[in-house]
């Protein structure tokens, strides 16, 4: 498990790789929360992960939350045909744009 960050103008890319689950939540809040400021677009890249579980949908829902909830820009891309099922299955694709 791997959380990498990195921020382009005012968007910051979190890039997960191999398992995202519980043992990743303080290194994935820590890509938001310490910024000195606060992004106006997120990009989840799960191009490498090969897991998602339920805590790591728990951990998508409170960044969209910080970001702005309803009005926040949150893009999900590079996700697999499995943890894209998941994504649909959990409805997502109505909360998240999902590439």
């Amino acid at each position: 498990m791997a959380v990498e960050s990195s921020v382009s103008g005012s968007e910051l890319t979190v890039k997960v790789s191999g398992k995202f689950d519980f043992s990743c939540h303080q290194d994935f809040r820590a890509t938001y929360e310490d910024l000195t400021e606060k992004p106006n677009k997120y990009t989840i890249d799960l191009a490498e992960t090969s897991y998602l579980d339920s805590s790591a949908l728990g951990m998508l829902l409170l960044l969209r939350d910080y970001a702005g909830g309803d009005n926040a820009k949150v893009t999900i891309s590079g996700a697999s045909a499995d943890i894209k099922k998941i994504l649909s299955i959990s409805n997502f694709e109505q909360l998240f744009e999902i590439k």
